[in-house]
């Protein structure tokens, strides 16, 4: 028997009760303890939103409701015309925010701040505006600038750690990871339901291919409400890669709710719902997944000795699925690698449960070599760098495993096509791609 909800969800909205930041974060409590309590809010704003004549407090009420169920455009309309209260603007300005209006927002969370809202709660909302615009330095010193009891909370610690995670995307550094975890990890410690932060820690598992680590964050953050739109999309996309379609289109469904045209999610609730018309043998699907990350792998990894990984270089052997595609009569053939070299190799590869040769008849032909005369210094710099570089999202970044791509430069070598043969990537990802390597000067082999 399911217990009856804590709150009264639709009193709290159309009766004439105190409604404030409490209020507010009760709603939202009650909702991601029971989802089906979200149909009982829609109900209720839309009963709220036929009143003919309302009073201020209850279009303030209104408005916030209708950003809680992602009407953005008709909270900014609606608490336009509230009473001009702190609320009032703080929402207004969290709407417009939402549809990235970000000057407006700025102008109404500075306004909120002068009405009586929480100034520390107004200026970190104003550093996460700046962060989404580009503005990272801008954002850091709001960030610096508060002090006292707002510093220990997770919402400072969330937007502290996902602005430190930016910057160092943008500076391509790997040094200040921990300091983002750490972050993440106080901002749980003090609310370990906060969307962002949950959100932000699945992301680093994401990317770091922690896969089990990241799907229970993910599930974790999704139960949550608001739930984060980039925490839905990538849930639903591990979903896909564990066939497990019916929770995937539930992912992209929740999305769609509240942003009906949104491109990706209406994009993967497409394949999502051809796919699971498809039937799959699990565990066949699994082990090949689990082989495929393997041989991506670069042999970089591993502690070899200058002389055998100078002559894997020379031979373009870069990942472990590289190495198991050629034979030991090949390996010798190549210059200066001799019988310890391969003893060496063995050994390597054994460790990780593989050997010489077991797919050479899976022996692909080479890329094309890349054409670098015209590439200043920097550009061929670039080419050595991890994919991970690009900060692609889980699905492109899943399906370069998939094509064993390690090196932008690897990417460079393949063609649009090469790359839409891969499972589950498809011309959004692939146009995704194209912007990444764009910023870098850089472009796929044929475009």
């Amino acid at each position: 028997m399911t217990e009856a909800p804590a709150l009264d969800v639709r009193d709290m909205v159309v009766a004439n009760h105190s409604f404030g930041p409490s209020e507010i974060q009760q709603i939202c409590k009650t909702i991601s303890e029971d989802y089906s309590q979200l149909g009982v809010l829609r109900d209720a704003v839309n009963e709220l939103g036929q009143v003919p004549e309302r009073s201020p407090a209850q279009a303030v009420r209104l408005g916030v409701c209708q950003y809680l169920i992602g009407k953005f455009g008709d909270a900014r309309e609606t608490l336009s015309h509230a009473d001009g209260g702190a609320l009032a603007q703080f929402y207004l300005a969290k709407s417009c925010f939402q549809l990235s209006s970000f000057d407006e927002a700025l102008k109404f969370f500075e306004a909120a701040k002068t009405s009586g809202y929480d100034a520390d709660a107004c200026q970190v909302a104003c550093a996460e505006v700046h962060r989404y615009q580009g503005r990272l330095k801008d954002a850091m010193d709001i960030l610096d600038n508060i002090f006292g009891p707002f510093e220990q909370t997770a919402e400072y610690l969330y937007q502290r750690g996902a602005t430190v995670a930016s910057l160092l995307t943008v500076d391509s550094r790997e040094d200040g990871t921990e300091e983002v975890l750490r972050l993440y990890n106080r901002a749980l410690q003090y609310d370990d339901h906060h969307p962002g932060a949950l959100f932000g820690l699945a992301l680093e598992n994401d990317r770091k291919g922690k896969d089990i680590e990241a799907l229970n964050l993910y599930e974790r953050a999704a139960s949550c409400f608001p739930a984060h739109i980039g925490t839905l999309i990538n849930l639903g996309v591990i979903y896909e890669d564990r066939n497990d379609f019916a929770k995937a289109q539930a992912c992209y469904k929740r999305v769609l709710d509240v942003f009906p045209d949104h491109p990706r999610a209406r994009l993967y609730m497409k394949d999502a719902s051809a796919s699971g018309n498809v039937q799959y043998d699990e565990d066949a699907v699994r082990q090949s997944e689990r082989l495929s990350q393997l041989l991506s792998v670069s042999v970089n990894d591993f502690e070899l000795s200058v002389r055998s990984r100078n002559c894997l270089q020379k031979m373009g052997i870069g990942t472990l699925g590289d190495l198991v595609r050629v034979s030991e009569q090949q390996l010798l053939a190549s210059k200066n690698f001799g019988e310890t070299s391969l003893v060496e190799i063995r050994e390597m590869l054994q460790s990780k449960g593989l050997q010489l040769g077991q797919l050479a008849d899976q022996a692909r032909e080479p890329d094309p070599p890349i054409d670098t005369s015209g590439m200043t210094p920097d550009q061929q710099a670039i080419l050595e760098r991890p994919i991970s570089d690009l900060n692609l999202s889980v699905r492109a970044r899943k399906c370069m495993v998939r094509l064993g791509i390690n090196t932008i430069g690897e990417l460079i070598r393949k063609t649009g096509d090469d790359l839409l043969e891969s499972k589950n990537f498809g011309v959004t990802s692939l146009n995704e791609v194209r912007e990444k390597l764009t910023g870098l000067n850089l472009k796929l082999r044929g475009d």
